[in-house]
């Protein structure tokens, strides 16, 4: 059977478990297994090389020990185990030799647990998905790596479709090219304040070791220069499972916290990064009290603002920063206009793709934007270009992704600018002039109007489902002054 196969069947059983509710948890559920079983064949790699190599596990918790049997626990027996034996000690797991001073990869583990979850209620059925995982994979072989690394993109982009859990990841052409045009060195710092499941991260190890490693102290190098940051405990578990399948050996860099709520002033000088590629969560709202750790002039509930201002911050003077924003950002005003008039004094915003609509589907329809910047001199000209879609596609979908090939366009302008019906060059006094609103139109195409009868139809009928709602809203205002009167 193949990887893929096998991963399907592990869901489809994972399916009839009453504890199992939705793709989110599935997927949950699935990675804290795969990554015992991936860090165990890690671990036997590292035995091989290393005699002298010591576990951070107790004996009892290695997967080879209590889950790769067939034969082995199963039912009440088994979920005893997971639940009141397994998750607590790797949830509080400290160093076998040191005591309470956990090593770099026990610190990994624990953090990985802190929050993970074992949602499934029938140890017969989790005997079955656990005899399916040491049967499909095997770390150790490097074709089978290889198609796991693929498996495991595709089981993030199945994120897209589990509810707002979508926000966890970012469509890989956009990730690849941002990457490519910030073009981290070897031994620069590379950052993803709120990471997700390490996208930025994973495409910014494959960059550098295509283009720059060269001997294995190049490849130690690299493993010491990548920073993420998540809030969130799947995404932060998934991450750092990405991390390991990529060959991240110890992924002690990738920390279970909220950049947000640490004071912006407590950043200091050794903070500092060369480079930082992002997709902050955009549209949502930080809880009371965030917005105090950043100046008066800043302070906002936004997600996306609060870490557009920290990104600034934790750029060294010559950093180079690539980030995702929506077009709420770029046309608004009150604070969102102080962040824009910060970042085109202190830093040169160069350039400003603009996506069309669907990138993000079916997550979000919001048309959004890559920001490209590089900290410590102000802005003279923003370029903008206007990411067309390809020829003959109207809307991208699950069946019709964006590709990277659709970004050879820019790269190709990118190293020499001209004006072209896709770019445009707009200065600082203009924007200024326009109270630092960056929702610059293409000048080189006029006021397009669709005629295309199925969007027009679905415009009304948009049109007339908010009519309702408004209706339906003021029939319960009226009705509540009334009742009140």
């Amino acid at each position: 059977m193949s990887l893929s196969a096998s991963i399907k069947s592990i869901q489809d059983t994972m399916r009839k478990d009453v504890g199992v509710d939705g793709d989110a948890q599935r997927i949950g559920q699935l990675v804290w297994m795969l990554f015992l079983k991936i860090f165990d064949d890690r671990e036997q790699e590292w035995e091989l090389l290393d005699d002298g190599y010591r576990s951070p596990l107790p004996e009892t918790y290695r997967w080879r020990n209590w889950a790769a049997d067939p034969e082995g626990m199963t039912g009440e027996e088994l979920m005893s185990f997971v639940d009141n034996e397994l998750f607590p000690a790797l949830q509080s797991l400290t160093d076998p030799v040191r005591g309470h001073t956990p090593t770099p990869v026990a610190f990994v583990i624990r953090s990985v647990f802190e929050d993970a979850y074992n949602y499934m209620k029938s140890g017969q059925l989790l005997r079955q998905v656990l005899n399916k995982i040491q049967a499909a994979v095997d770390f150790n072989r490097a074709q089978e790596r290889h198609a796991f690394g693929d498996m495991y993109e595709q089981l993030l982009r199945d994120l897209q479709n589990a509810g707002n859990a979508g926000e966890f990841y970012t469509p890989r052409p956009v990730t690849e090219f941002m990457v490519r045009m910030v073009d981290p060195q070897l031994d620069e710092k590379v950052m993803d304040p709120a990471c997700g499941t390490g996208g930025f991260l994973t495409c910014t190890i494959e960059h550098k070791r295509g283009r720059y490693v060269k001997t294995p102290q190049d490849e130690q190098v690299l493993q010491a220069s990548l920073y993420g940051v998540e809030k969130k405990p799947l995404p932060h578990l998934l991450a750092t499972t990405n991390m390991i399948l990529h060959g991240i050996e110890v992924p002690s860099q990738i920390r279970h916290d909220n950049t947000l709520a640490r004071p912006l002033i407590s950043w200091g000088p050794k903070d500092r990064v060369a480079c930082i590629v992002a997709n902050p969560p955009f549209g949502g709202m930080e809880e009371d009290g965030i917005e105090t750790n950043f100046p008066a002039a800043f302070r906002t509930r936004e997600t996306a603002d609060l870490f557009l201002v920290l990104i600034m911050h934790l750029l060294k003077d010559g950093g180079r920063a690539a980030v995702v924003l929506p077009d709420g950002f770029l046309f608004g005003e009150g604070i969102k206009s102080r962040i824009k008039e910060k970042l085109l004094t202190e830093c040169d915003l160069h350039t400003v793709v603009r996506l069309p609509n669907g990138v993000f589907n079916p997550y979000t329809g919001i048309k959004t934007n890559l920001l490209f910047f590089t900290k410590g001199r102000p802005t003279t000209d923003v370029w903008f270009y206007e990411h067309p879609y390809p020829v003959g596609v109207k809307n991208y979908s699950k069946t019709r992704p964006m590709r990277i090939e659709e970004f050879a366009a820019e790269e190709a302008w990118w190293s020499d600018r001209q004006e072209t019906p896709m770019a445009w060059k707009v200065s600082l006094d203009e924007i200024r002039a326009r109270n630092w609103n960056l929702d610059c139109k293409n000048p080189h195409v006029g006021e397009q109007e669709s005629h295309d009868p199925d969007e027009l139809l679905a415009q009304y009928r948009q049109m007339q489902a908010e009519i309702a709602a408004l209706q339906e809203q003021l029939k319960a205002a009226l009705s509540g002054a009334l009742d009140g009167h």
